[in-house]
């Protein structure tokens, strides 16, 4: 591209799902009830742990956590969507993009930061039972969260730092309800190899390091599993890991999903529908899928909203 045209363009426009006006008002209507849902789904489990004293433990510690970033997570991207369909603007500033790319990463990092601490407390629960309120002590828990809320500040502070050093071409056009990393490395005009390897050697640390912390934790709980007698024993054992496992695959199975996706139709579009999966729909869905599971987050709900949870 000739450089000429490069510049420090003031403003993007994000083009959303589609540009029908009839169909504003659904999607505004649409994403609003799933942003109140996640909203309110996610309060409730955090307003559950704090007050019962019964949930005041590693497990629920780290689900309060998980609960405050999904909340984040979808309050980083929904909100300037609907306020954009409101105001039937598509505009959202230079410094408002890159502050979307910072909190989007270092949420949705975190994100998968603290469903490798909660498969570790899981592991440490029924590999070693015995020891597991020496091993998950409140001094470990804390320090768990605090690295990996650091690590996450650091990669995401990089990520955007890095961006800054890109130009865009004026008027330039995003396919996409937010301002996602990998759209905006291919409407750079500039240079993005620099970019691309920071992007996908912090990929693979961060999400693949966790991913196979993941994946030992279970293999070792699996192992532990088959080494009970009775049914009954293995199913009370997996039944205090399966909300977890649900949430984790819900997790990256949406995100891989919007990947290869992409990746197969080389539509932005298509990349845009995908990637409300798991920006949205799995942070709306973990309330319900820890709620409906768990005994003990139901009656504290029960005693919260007073009425039968079902």
């Amino acid at each position: 591209m000739d450089p000429g045209n490069d510049t420090v363009t003031s403003q993007f426009l994000l083009m959303g799902f589609s540009e029908d006006p009839e169909l504003q008002p659904l999607i505004f209507g649409l994403f609003l009830s799933m942003y109140l849902i996640t909203v309110f789904g996610n309060l409730l489990i955090i307003l559950a742990v704090s007050s019962d004293s019964c949930l005041h433990t590693p497990m629920y510690f780290f689900l309060a956590n998980l609960s405050f970033v999904d909340i984040c997570f979808t309050s980083t991207t929904i909100p300037k969507m609907l306020v954009n369909i409101r105001t039937q603007s598509k505009v959202i500033t230079y410094a408002g993009c890159i502050t979307q790319i910072y909190f989007l990463i270092l949420f949705g990092v975190l994100d998968i930061f603290l469903l490798s601490v909660m498969a570790y407390d899981r592991f440490v629960a029924i590999c070693h039972p015995l020891h597991y309120t020496i091993i998950m002590n409140p001094q470990l828990c804390g320090l768990l969260v605090l690295v990996s809320w650091i690590m996450c500040v650091l990669n995401s502070l990089l990520q955007s730092l890095m961006m800054l050093r890109l130009s865009f071409c004026t008027q330039v056009e995003i396919p996409h309800f937010f301002c996602e990393l990998n759209e905006m490395l291919q409407l750079a005009c500039s240079d993005t190899f620099l970019n691309n390897v920071v992007m996908y050697l912090a990929a693979v640390l961060l999400g693949g390091g966790p991913f196979a912390g993941i994946l030992y934790s279970y293999s070792k709980i699996v192992s532990s599993i088959r080494g009970i007698a009775s049914a009954k024993g293995k199913f009370k054992t997996f039944s205090t890991c399966a909300s977890h496992l649900s949430v984790m695959c819900l997790f990256y199975c949406t995100m891989l999903g919007v990947y290869l996706s992409s990746a197969a139709t080389q539509s932005s579009h298509s990349s845009a529908t995908a990637s409300v999966m798991y920006t949205v729909v799995t942070p709306m869905l973990n309330p319900f899928i820890y709620s409906l599971r768990n005994r003990d987050i139901k009656s504290a709900l029960k005693r919260i909203v007073g009425v039968q949870v079902m």
